[in-house]
């Protein structure tokens, strides 16, 4: 028994989906069950769709449901012409479109999304795809049959990003997928979709197609579980930013793991997992070459320092600064109660005696966080960071890659590294997005225990999407000097700006105003480029308790 994995432009239209039949065709003696996602593009789509309606721009929202509406009819109509099933598909397709347009009627005058609305919305692309593609494997003469996600995709009531309930999930399989393969017939089954009790339609996040694969064939036992995609397998390297980038063809569970939680887009950084619990390798394969070689992800693989590198961006990293953390027992675990207690996983973590430094990608409750961390002292927030993650079992085995890799950097500004625990991981936070695209060009991911040093020597100018609150109380008024030549507008004490007014152009040094780096000190505390004013370099009043970003380390004479 096998598990097949079509993603979305592998079921794009019909042309597409004929090749998923051609594949399937050469495996039904392997007894396969297939999982779909929605057409590529459908799910956007449908987001778009929510986000409009939701916004009050009901006529908009309601031409996007008509286009997706003759898209879907167009491609079934394509793969079933002459076939008694065509009205009924369409049918189905018609209701199910009718049954969108109200919610979006709902949305409209509700005027806010929920997340649990936001995932009826969604749900409906690998809905109607798995039953454009089971009648389209039926046409063509294999036993297809289609079995509604939500009846074995079990989940909690987390609306968005659903955590599934791998014993539900069992037990729903031994009942709806087990029993047809038995029998001879094909599942054909949407990914990404499940329910929580009560059968409240859920998702599990975007990607969550691959996730529900490898659950699905962790439940069932199967032998092997097959990603197809549009890429040959996994590579070297992003081939857009690195063109001869190479295939991987055997390449460690663990490893994979990595490459997909730090950027990897062929695989869900979660599909590795359920495999890595029952042993099953995980084959990734190009849906547009059946014949390619593709990639094999297994427990064992040659041993290199280099296997891949793989890039993130818009990482968001928070700084915490405390004295108190010193030789204090029990001070991590509180801080990273925080982070559960508001659903916030951390990615990269580093630390020292007197600070902590993480990245998060879900951005969704820091406010929350910041707001609680801001008890064990100074937090700084850093938006539109990149990550570059240097992944070999062998990496740690010498020092000669980790060299070559911060070699490659050149006058590249760092602002975390980390070695994995596992050591097959070595993890880089840049500066900016055009920071991790040219150490990528740097080619540090040779296939070699050898590392290649970039010839960039550009520096890549800071983001001004550095925030910093000081766990401190306000300064007083009069203590802040003199206010001359610093316009009315900014004349307010403390606290009385509002919070979304920016501090100065450009970030400098921690304590300086933002753009003393660049022009002499004022007389009375400001800066000749700049009309706001500084207590000896403290915080610019038009923001209360905020710090611009360090840009360059000086001398402490210059403090």
């Amino acid at each position: 028994m096998i598990v097949c994995k079509f993603g979305g432009t592998s079921v794009q239209d019909a042309e597409a989906i004929d090749r998923a039949v051609s594949i399937i065709r050469d495996k039904v003696a392997r007894q396969p069950i297939v999982v779909v996602s929605a057409l590529g593009g459908a799910t956007n789509a449908l987001l778009d769709i929510a986000n409009k309606a939701a916004s009050g721009e009901l006529i908009v929202a309601l031409h996007q449901i008509e286009q997706l509406r003759d898209r879907h009819v167009r491609e079934a109509g394509d793969l079933l012409r002459g076939s008694p099933e065509a009205d009924e598909i369409a049918t189905e397709i018609g209701a199910t479109f009718d049954e969108l347009a109200h919610l979006a009627e709902a949305l409209r005058t509700l005027g806010y999304l929920t997340p649990r609305s936001l995932d009826a919305v969604a749900s409906v692309g690998e809905l109607l795809s798995s039953q454009i593609v089971a009648a389209a494997f039926r046409h063509r003469g294999l036993p297809a049959v289609f079995v509604d996600a939500r009846d074995v995709m079990k989940t909690n009531d987390l609306f968005t990003r659903a955590e599934p309930d791998v014993d539900e999930i069992e037990r729903a399989a031994a009942q709806h997928l087990i029993p047809l393969v038995q029998r001879g017939s094909i599942p054909i089954v949407g990914g990404f979709v499940g329910s929580a009790p009560g059968r409240v339609v859920t998702t599990l996040g975007r990607g969550g197609s691959d996730y529900s694969a490898s659950l699905f064939g962790a439940a069932v036992g199967a032998d092997a579980i097959e990603i197809w995609t549009d890429v040959d397998g996994m590579l070297t390297a992003d081939p857009r930013i690195i063109p001869d980038a190479r295939l991987i063809e055997r390449i460690r569970f663990d490893e994979a793991a990595e490459l997909a939680s730090f950027g990897a887009k062929v695989l869900h950084p979660s599909t590795i997992a359920p495999a890595v619990q029952r042993g099953i390798p995980v084959y990734v394969f190009n849906s547009r070459r059946p014949e390619g070689r593709g990639t094999m992800i297994a427990f064992e693989a040659p041993r290199m320092a280099v296997r891949a590198i793989a890039g993130k961006r818009n990482t968001t990293v928070v700084k915490l600064r405390s004295a108190r953390m010193l030789l204090a027992p029990g001070f991590l675990r509180r801080v990273f109660e925080v982070f559960e207690t508001h659903r916030t996983s951390v990615d990269v973590v580093a630390t020292s005696e007197v600070s902590i430094s993480v990245t998060v990608d879900d951005t969704l409750n820091l406010d929350a966080v910041v707001a609680d961390l801001m008890e064990f002292g100074d937090v700084a927030v850093e938006r539109q960071r990149g990550i570059v993650a240097i992944v070999g079992a062998g990496i740690a085995d010498g020092s000669r890659a980790l060299a070559d890799a911060i070699a490659a950097l050149g006058p590249v500004p760092v602002h975390m590294a980390s070695l994995s625990a596992s050591g097959i991981n070595f993890t880089l936070v840049l500066d900016t997005l055009d920071a991790m695209t040219s150490v990528l060009r740097g080619r540090i991911c040779a296939t070699s225990s050898r590392v290649p040093r970039s010839r960039s020597t550009s520096r890549s100018p800071m983001p001004p999407s550095t925030i910093r609150w000081r766990a401190l109380p306000p300064t007083p008024r009069s203590s802040l000097g003199p206010q001359a030549g610093t316009p009315a507008a900014t004349r307010l004490p403390p606290r009385s700006r509002p919070a979304d007014v920016p501090c100065c152009g450009r970030p400098t040094f921690r304590l300086g105003c933002s753009c003393f780096w660049r022009s002499p000190k004022k007389p009375g505390g400001g800066c000749a480029r700049c009309p706001h004013l500084t207590r000896t370099f403290s915080r610019c009043i038009t923001r209360p308790n905020v710090m611009p970003p360090p840009a360059r380390r000086w001398p402490s004479s210059r403090v």
